[in-house]
């Protein structure tokens, strides 16, 4: 009985695997540690303090040489310092995010408790440190990244981050309330303005006058509501507005991405942003993003119309010329910025609203397309530009521009291998047996 419980969660750590970016087939070591696959009650407790992170973090560094700026920089970007610890869509768990079947070979029990669990973040993060320096850390931290999420993309934002915890400690503790003040702001937002529209709905719907007059005061409740949730959004992009300008921290607290005079127009990077070479009917690209995500003029601009009771098939959205006379359309923002009226000019990089899905839409994205929707906007040079800085291609491989970040030196930037895993792939699957110590 005791074998076939393991053989079966061996089984459910294959399937979870399967078809997942960062999934690889190890040649798995019998090991004396029990690793659990589904966490307990515990797991959702509060974050740790971030001095005791930060002592994790250089521990952990210390006794497998891998600089503790880069577990810090994996822990944020993975599970937001435990924040979210998955199961992620590809299977992905735990503190460091570990696919189960690495965690199988990979997992240890650091504070010595009898159990490896990826839910725990001593031994999370002293395996993910183990990991990166059987992947090639410290002499090729790019190929030991790699390892960890063999996307280019990732490898640059870990490095990039991890440069900017190197220049001063305080920092990763610092971004990270910022990031956490924005969050806040923007779901209020979103929240606010859903309840405002609801408010209206119901008041427009009442066919009696004395019907209308009393649902007025909700309306206008709600309407205070989003004015003060506007503010405090204000309030906390004013707090991060310096922090922003650095491209580690951009990404971090989605702030825009320029290239050469053009802004992508959705903020988060290339980890919560993707798009697709192709649109479901015609000429037009839908940008997937969190809920909230800042919505940005993607260069100086004129707006011609906007909108803020949804249209049935675009939601709420705008329509704007920039100064090379093309004329685009944004649709399904969960809010349009109370500035953006017809006539209003617009800077590039200029907040216009945030991501929802108002309208016709199966989950929070913008959409972005031409007037008349003769060209494809992916196909737009300025576009492909941004692929791996600001977005990822959800429907194929992105590469990025090589950069160099000072943790990592350009000789180790330069011999990054092409693609594919580190760890040579091995099969049949194989079985795992392992008992508690």
């Amino acid at each position: 009985m005791r074998r076939a419980a393991l053989l079966a969660l061996v089984a459910v750590a294959a399937v979870l695997a399967t078809g997942a970016a960062r999934a690889d087939t190890f040649t798995v070591v019998p090991t004396p540690l029990v690793t659990p696959l589904v966490p307990d009650a515990s797991a959702a407790s509060e974050p740790l303090p971030y001095s005791q992170l930060l002592a994790l973090w250089q521990q952990a560094g210390a006794q497998y040489d891998v600089p503790w700026q880069v577990l810090a920089a994996i822990n944020k970007i993975e599970s937001n310092f435990g924040r979210n610890m998955g199961p992620s869509s590809a299977g992905a768990i735990g503190w460091m995010q570990f696919m189960p079947s690495t965690w199988m070979r990979w997992g240890v029990d650091a504070n010595g408790d009898g159990v490896a669990d990826p839910w725990n973040a001593t031994d999370a993060v002293f395996s993910a440190a183990r990991y990166l320096q059987a992947a090639g850390a410290p002499a090729d931290l790019y190929r030991a990244v790699f390892a960890y999420n063999h996307a280019d993309w990732y490898v640059q934002e870990v490095l990039s981050l991890a440069d900017l915890y190197q220049a001063d400690g305080s920092v990763a503790f610092s971004l990270d309330q910022m990031q956490q003040a924005l969050d806040t702001a923007r779901q209020a937002v979103v929240d606010s303005a859903a309840r405002l529209r609801r408010a209206q709905a119901r008041e427009s719907r009442a066919r009696l006058l004395s019907d209308r007059l009393a649902l007025q005061p909700a309306v206008g409740k709600a309407q205070r509501a989003l004015d003060a949730a506007r503010a405090a959004l204000a309030r906390a992009q004013h707090a991060s507005a310096a922090a922003s300008f650095s491209p580690a921290a951009a990404d971090l607290l989605a702030g825009p991405t320029y290239e050469s005079g053009w802004v992508f127009p959705v903020g988060g990077g290339p980890g919560v942003v993707s798009a697709s070479h192709t649109h479901h009917d015609y000429a037009a690209v839908d940008i997937a993003a969190p809920a909230g995500s800042p919505v940005y003029a993607i260069n100086d601009a004129t707006v011609l119309r906007s909108w803020t009771t949804p249209d049935p098939r675009c939601g709420i959205g705008l329509t704007f010329q920039t100064g090379d006379g093309q004329t685009w359309t944004y649709c399904h923002l969960a809010v349009l910025d109370p500035k953006v009226v017809p006539g209003a000019s617009l800077a590039a990089g200029e907040q216009v609203g945030l991501v929802g899905s108002t309208g016709e839409a199966t989950g929070p994205h913008l959409h972005l397309q031409l007037q008349p929707a003769d060209a494809w906007p992916q196909q737009e040079p300025w576009f492909q530009a941004f692929a791996g800085t600001a977005f990822s291609w959800n429907d194929a491989a992105t590469a990025v521009p090589l950069r160099t970040p000072a943790i990592v030196g350009a000789a180790e930037v330069a011999a990054r291998p092409a693609a594919g895993p580190v760890f040579q792939v091995v099969g049949p699957p194989p079985v795992v047996l392992f008992s508690r110590g």
